[in-house]
C-alpha cells in the first residue's frame, strides 16, 4: 500500500471538513416518496428528490419491474452486440422515440453515458461544439471527450452571443449547439424557440438534454421543446429515466434513425456497457404508459409547483418564476448552505444544500424540488421549518 498517497487524500478530506463543505450521505430505509424513512432520522419529508411525478413508488411501476425480473432474469451479463438485447429494451426505445416524436431512440445505463457517448461520436476535428455556460457536468464532460473538436461557450441563454459564435465558425462541417432544457441549479428554461431559430439560420445542429424537463414541463410532460412548441425542430434529445420516468436509472438519446444507427456502431459507452437491467426497462416503460394515459398528473404537478413558489414568496424568499419543478433558495456561502440543510434535516425535512464546485463560489443554495406526491400541507411544513432555520 502506498501509505503517503492515502494520507494525502485523507488530508484533502479533512480540509473539506474544516471548511464545512464536506458532503454527507444519508441512507433511506423505505421507498422514495414525498415522505420516507431515513436511518437515524426516522420519518422525514423529502424536498430534494427528482421524483417529479411520484412514480418511483407507484405500485404499477414497481410491479412491472418485478414481472420483468421473473421473465428476463437479472440481465444479459454482457454487452448488447455480444449477447443480444432483450425485447423489453426494444419496446422501451420505441416508446421513447414515440414520446419525443423522433424516428428512433437508444437507451444507456445513465444519461451521463448518453451524453459522453453521443458528443464525441458525432463530432470530429472539422466541426465545432458550442455550449451554454451553465450546462450540466455530463454535457461538459461529453464535450471534453470530443478532444479534437474546437469548442466555444456562449453566455447563459444569450442567443445573440450564440449567433455571434456561430458566425465565427461558419466554415465548420458540423456546428453542434448543446444546452440543457431545464438548468438543474437555476431551474430556468433554455429559450428553445429562439435557439432552434438561431440554429436554423446558421446551419447548426441542436442538442437538448432535457433530464429535468421530461415529465415536468409542457402540457403533456414532453419537456421544454413542447413548452415552446418546437418539439419537431430539435435535432437530438438526451434525457434520463432516473428522475420523472420511474426514478431508477438509465438515460437515452432520441433522434433520427441515422444518428441512432451511428451510436449503435461507434458510441463507446453503448458498445462496451451492458444494457439496462430488464427491471429498470420495464419500470420505465410502465412510467411512460402512466404519463401518456394520465396527462393530468403533469398539470397537477405544475399546480403544486405554483403553490410552493407562491408560498415561499409570501414568506419573503426570493424565488424564480419558471415552470420547472426546481426552486433554488440562495444562501451564498457553501458552508452556510450545508449547515442550513443539516439544520432542516434535524427538523425532519430533507433538502440538499449545493455549493462550490457544483455552483460558483458565493452562489450556494438550497435546491427545492417539487413532486406530484407532495401535498399542500407538506409545503407549509417545509416553509415553517425553513423559517425557523433561516429567520430564527
Amino acid at each position: 500500500m502506498h501509505r503517503e498517497f492515502h494520507q494525502q487524500v485523507q488530508t484533502e478530506l479533512d480540509a473539506m471538513a474544516d471548511k464545512g463543505t464536506l458532503k454527507s450521505f444519508q441512507h433511506l430505509q423505505a421507498p422514495m416518496d414525498a415522505h420516507t424513512r431515513m436511518e437515524g432520522k426516522g420519518d422525514i419529508l423529502i424536498m430534494s428528490s427528482n421524483n417529479y411525478l411520484g412514480l418511483a413508488s407507484e405500485p404499477s411501476v414497481i410491479e412491472a419491474g418485478k414481472r420483468a425480473l421473473d421473465e428476463y432474469g437479472a440481465g444479459t451479463a454482457s454487452v448488447r452486440f455480444i449477447c443480444g438485447t432483450f425485447e423489453i429494451h426494444r419496446d422501451l426505445e420505441q416508446r421513447l422515440a414515440a414520446f419525443f416524436g423522433t424516428e428512433r431512440a437508444l437507451s444507456y445505463v445513465a444519461c451521463w453515458n448518453a451524453n459522453t457517448g453521443l458528443i464525441p461520436t458525432i463530432l470530429g476535428p472539422d466541426d465545432v461544439v458550442i455550449s451554454d455556460e451553465l450546462n450540466h457536468a455530463s454535457l461538459i464532460d461529453g464535450i471534453r471527450l470530443a478532444s479534437k473538436t474546437p469548442r466555444a461557450i456562449y453566455r447563459h441563454a444569450d442567443m445573440e452571443h450564440l449567433a455571434e459564435i456561430l458566425k465565427e465558425h461558419s466554415g465548420a462541417r458540423r456546428k453542434l449547439v448543446v444546452t440543457d432544457g431545464v438548468f438543474s441549479m437555476e431551474g430556468d428554461l433554455a429559450p428553445l424557440d429562439r435557439l432552434v431559430e438561431v440554429c436554423r439560420e446558421h446551419g447548426a445542429i441542436s442538442l437538448v438534454d432535457d433530464s429535468h424537463g421530461t415529465g415536468v414541463v409542457g402540457k403533456t410532460g414532453r419537456g421544454v421543446a413542447e413548452h415552446f412548441g418546437v418539439q419537431d425542430q430539435v435535432d437530438i434529445y438526451t434525457s434520463t429515466l432516473g428522475k420523472a420516468l420511474g426514478g431508477a436509472a438509465g438515460g437515452f438519446v432520441a433522434s433520427s434513425a441515422p444518428v441512432i444507427g451511428l451510436l449503435e456502431q461507434a458510441s463507446r459507452p453503448q458498445i462496451f456497457s451492458n444494457a439496462l437491467p430488464p427491471t429498470v426497462s420495464a419500470s420505465a416503460l410502465e412510467a411512460l404508459r402512466v404519463l401518456d394515459e394520465n396527462p393530468g398528473r403533469v398539470a397537477e404537478l405544475q399546480r403544486k409547483v405554483g403553490f410552493c413558489r407562491q408560498l415561499l414568496a409570501e414568506r419573503g424568499y426570493e424565488v424564480n418564476d419558471h415552470p420547472s419543478a426546481i426552486i433554488p433558495i440562495m444562501i451564498g456561502e457553501t458552508a452556510k448552505a450545508i449547515e442550513a440543510s443539516s439544520a432542516l434535516l434535524d427538523k425532519g425535512v430533507f433538502v440538499t444544500g449545493f455549493g462550490y464546485p457544483v455552483v460558483p463560489e458565493g452562489t450556494a443554495r438550497i435546491r427545492v424540488q417539487v413532486s406530484y406526491a407532495h401535498s399542500e400541507d407538506d409545503f407549509v411544513r417545509f416553509a415553517d421549518a425553513l423559517d425557523s432555520v433561516m429567520k430564527g
